[in-house]
């Protein structure tokens, strides 16, 4: 059940539990997941992916909780009864600004998540058990290794694992390969946040995003700079979710490696309550426009209750459905574009594509020059405005016409630096006016 529909991307949620969010998972209320997955399912949406932590499955390095992972279980065939197929995180991680790391890996018994061997083999245990668990679920989408865990692997994380890209190669490879095993022919995958693409001297890297795993991953918010220089609601923050879309394609291996867009929300200190149905409705349309799009998952299903302490603001009003159970503007303006979309959209003809400089290793040579402030980003917007649909395409791509041929690519561009500053990548979490 992980093929989208022939045509069309898939249309999802990332799930938050309306009750006591992520919480929930110490002790599972099995009504309240009925409930919140048939909020869900009345919207029209066709799966989920769902985030139990990391400490409760694995709260000691040689114990994996059969409890926990019962409750994972009842998760996913719980969603099978209203409709949706369900993938699953594991190694999880880190959610809106809170880390969910086990105690065996901070403080006093610290070491470090990708090399520390002992840690390194927990992991893979934990992996292995939880898609053993899950594997024979006829709505089992598979499995994500874990939410933007490679933010712990440097700045601007606050007590980082340091790693090289190497390191974090191995530690990618080895995870997915016992994700494969244990769970073989679903659709596992890691999924980094936008530092990958932006930030230089990160060790994830854009080959590892679009070449590891069975399809790449993307996170899109406008949060990152994207807003700050150009507005909530323009042409750049409109378009960013396919922009990222775009990149991953122009570092896959062939024309049509699968791309998921698995995280993209709505936030309010970008963007005015009224503007946010608009937003919604423009960033599932250009999205839908990439070839090779498994699917889009907003971010998220629900509101989290503000009776939590200790989220950024904007955390409180992500949801397409609000903590009571209501409906927002957002979330009908999601399921009403989603239900036209899933009856098919055309792809954009992407001919001229954008030169993206690349070394030998196929890393970009300045990353931040992919970065809302930087000159790809700038001429990806220039071409917007003037009603082209770009393509993006490595240096090493745009010598070869056969790999042209391929996508389709007839013409090339090669950003002006002078057009943008290529500042240091930052992602600035503060409010702007829209």
């Amino acid at each position: 059940m992980t093929a989208p529909p022939a045509g069309s991307p898939r249309f999802g949620v990332n799930y938050t539990p309306s009750r006591d969010w992520m919480h929930s998972w110490l002790s599972l209320s099995v009504d309240d997941v009925r409930r919140d997955f048939s909020q869900i399912a009345e919207l029209g949406l066709d799966h989920v992916r769902v985030f139990p932590l990391w400490p409760l499955l694995q709260p000691n390095r040689t114990l994996i909780r059969e409890r926990a992972l019962d409750d994972v279980r009842t998760v996913v065939d719980t969603a099978a009864e209203f409709g949706l197929d369900a993938s699953v995180d594991v190694i999880q991680g880190h959610l809106s600004s809170f880390d969910f790391v086990p105690s065996w890996l901070a403080t006093w018994h610290n070491r470090n998540m990708f090399t520390d061997p002992d840690a390194v083999a927990a992991q893979l245990a934990l992996v292995s058990a939880l898609g053993g668990r899950l594997a024979d679920a006829g709505n089992f989408i598979g499995l994500t290794l874990g939410n933007e865990v490679n933010q712990f692997s440097g700045a601007p994380h606050p007590s980082p694992w340091p790693i090289g890209t190497p390191e974090a190669e191995a530690w990618l490879t080895a995870l997915l390969g016992a994700a494969e095993a244990a769970a073989p022919g679903r659709l596992n995958v890691h999924a980094p946040y936008d530092a990958v693409w932006y930030l230089d001297g990160h060790p994830f890297t854009p080959t590892q995003a679009s070449r590891i795993g069975d399809a790449s991953v993307v996170h899109s918010w406008i949060f990152n700079g994207t807003a700050q220089k150009y507005g909530g609601r323009s042409v750049a923050a409109d378009r960013h979710a396919e922009y990222l879309i775009e990149l991953a394609r122009a570092f896959a291996p062939g024309p049509h490696r699968p791309v998921w867009l698995q995280e993209v929300g709505a936030p309010s200190n970008c963007l005015e309550e009224s503007d946010i149905p608009g937003f919604v409705e423009a960033t599932l349309r250009s999205a839908a426009r990439c070839q090779d799009l498994w699917g889009i998952t907003w971010w998220c299903s629900h509101d989290v209750d503000r009776r939590l302490a200790d989220f950024p603001d904007l955390e409180y009003s992500l949801g397409l459905i609000r903590s009571d159970g209501s409906v927002k503007p957002s979330g009908r303006r999601f399921s009403e574009v989603a239900a036209e979309l899933r009856n098919g959209s055309a792809t954009a003809t992407r001919s001229t594509g954008i030169v993206i400089d690349v070394d030998d290793d196929e890393l970009p040579v300045r990353r931040a020059a992919l970065s809302p402030r930087g000159a790809v980003f700038q001429t990806w917007v220039d071409l917007c405005t003037d009603g082209v649909d770009p393509a993006l395409v490595t240096s090493k791509d745009a010598a070869d016409p056969a790999a042209l041929a391929a996508r389709g690519i007839t013409s090339l561009v090669r950003p002006d630096p002078a057009r943008a500053t290529d500042e240091a990548y930052s992602s600035a979490n503060t409010v702007v006016e829209p």
